[in-house]
């Protein structure tokens, strides 16, 4: 049986999708958690987001 959820308190349609969601997230935290890539430091990747924040804001006053 389908168990219906409210909008209002899930942005899932059903336990079932909700549950899904669930496996799969914790499946992709756990494969992060295990990996053995190198890591990328938060100042870099912070400064790669901001580099692409101030181009697009820049695109968007040539337009």
């Amino acid at each position: 049986m389908t168990t219906k959820l409210s909008p209002i308190v899930s942005e899932f349609e059903t336990q079932e999708q909700a549950d899904s969601y669930d496996r799969w997230f914790r499946d992709k935290v756990e494969a992060a958690m295990n990996s053995t890539e190198p890591t990328i430091p938060h100042d870099e990747v912070m400064a790669g987001a901001w580099r692409i924040i101030e181009e697009a804001k820049a695109r968007r006053k040539q337009a």
